[in-house]
């Protein structure tokens, strides 16, 4: 997705969300907005996620400002739990980018990250959460080289670009 992020740098039409994050900011992986426990909590009792959940012992939200982005047109790319995405189909129109390799290749890909101990890579995938029937799925096998990977993502983003801003019924 950073390649994504910055090959769309330039190109009107695109967010790429910022995830409030219980972690702190140093702490490797995404680029997010550290928040501690008490203000993740705060800012989702006054509304400021659009969508917010807890997983791994963390807290995660997007925040409330991108119904504004997704209202004008814009596609918004956000990081969310697969078990969140029932909740932000009702809430906005969506399209699940789901961008999955195979199981040992994820199993490498996390371990070099060096967040999670073997033990919790292996639950993390053995655990399947269901997508949602009737929402729209691009389904991306990033196992191959990242420039192919990130053609697969440009061309699934700028359709879906696309489809934002084809006139009502034309889509």
């Amino acid at each position: 997705m950073e390649r994504a992020r910055a090959a769309l740098a330039d190109e009107a039409g695109f967010r790429f969300v910022q995830r409030e994050i219980t972690r702190p900011a140093g702490a490797g992986g995404e680029d997010h907005i550290a928040v501690t426990p008490g203000q993740f909590a705060a800012r989702r009792g006054d509304g400021a996620y659009a969508l917010s959940w807890e997983a791994h012992g963390l807290g995660y939200g997007i925040p409330a400002d991108v119904a504004e982005d997704i209202a004008a047109g814009r596609v918004v790319v956000a990081n969310i739990s697969r078990a969140r995405i029932a909740e932000a189909a009702a809430k906005f129109p969506i399209l699940v980018l789901e961008i999955t390799a195979p199981a040992d290749v994820l199993a490498g890909r996390l371990a070099a990250r060096g967040r999670e101990s073997a033990e919790d890579i292996a639950a993390r995938l053995r655990r399947e959460v269901a997508l949602p029937d009737g929402v729209a799925v691009v389904r991306v096998m990033n196992d191959r080289s990242p420039e192919d990977g990130t053609a697969d993502v440009l061309a699934a983003l700028r359709a879906a670009l696309s489809r934002a801003r084809a006139p009502a019924g034309q889509s």
